[in-house]
């Protein structure tokens, strides 16, 4: 479900093809250090160590590569006809957001009763159901990743940030802060309320800048594996960032309250 529209996006399929060995590589170990963070604060289980962790991460990227590789042949993106670097690149390109999206997907709807619901993970801490910090910020990256990744690969990005004007830059940071604030405060989402409330309006304005600092540096991360700097003057990478981070926001926002 997370990943679907990426496996349907042409600028993907390229990336796979075109991508520096160097980045697929540090592309592939984020995502399994994603993994290891979400699976260590938001998985299943509870108690496992970080070696049942370690090993859960190892299998949801396998998971990943099968479940890519499928799909892709299904498509066509994949022939025999291809070289192996083409097939790797395309294949790993859309294995490792798989592999997130069978992490979260195994997490929230791999069973279990109330009870266990609510010692899932170990992002929360005491009985009141209070989110770690640690486990906010891994489970909060998370889902800005997963927001802002079906974006970035595609060319809109990179024309919006060269017409852009400085002032609708400015505007579009102000939402993206809003709309950050208003989801985390007001939303009856799950856990809105032990994980903000409790500290009033400056634990409000300290989360929504977290979460928008979130944004931020995973929307960094991903134009720059993607190679939007490439070449691009400081404006124009700024201007990526800023306006992928409103993605990335509602992901670190909302993501973080619907996959605790």
């Amino acid at each position: 479900m997370f990943s679907l529209p990426l496996l349907y996006t042409m600028e993907v399929w390229w990336a796979g093809f075109t991508i520096q060995p160097e980045r697929l590589i540090v592309y592939v170990f984020a995502t399994f250090t994603l993994l290891l963070g979400y699976n260590r604060f938001a998985g299943m289980r509870h108690d496992a160590t970080w070696l049942e962790v370690a090993i859960d991460s190892i299998e949801e990227m396998g998971l990943g590569l099968l479940l890519a590789a499928f799909m892709l042949f299904l498509l066509g993106r994949i022939a025999a006809d291809m070289t192996a670097s083409e097939i790797l690149g395309k294949v790993v390109m859309e294995a490792m957001t798989v592999a997130i999206g069978v992490s979260v997907g195994t997490a929230q709807l791999g069973g279990g009763g109330e009870s266990d619901k609510q010692d899932q993970g170990l992002g929360m801490v005491g009985g009141d159901g209070a989110p770690h910090f640690g486990g906010q910020l891994v489970i909060g990256f998370c889902g800005a990743m997963l927001f802002a990744a079906n974006v970035a690969p595609t060319e809109e990005i990179m024309v919006i940030a060269h017409s852009i004007d400085s002032w609708r830059l400015l505007g579009l940071a102000l939402f993206s802060l809003a709309s950050s604030g208003l989801i985390l405060f007001f939303s009856e989402f799950r856990g809105a309320k032990q994980s903000v409330a409790p500290g009033g309006w400056p634990s409000v304005l300290g989360h929504t800048l977290l979460a928008y600092s979130t944004a931020l540096v995973a929307s960094s991360m991903i134009l720059w594996f993607f190679g939007r700097f490439d070449g691009e003057p400081l404006i124009t990478c700024v201007g990526q960032i800023i306006i992928l981070g409103v993605a990335g926001a509602l992901g670190a926002s909302a993501g973080r309250l619907l996959l605790q």
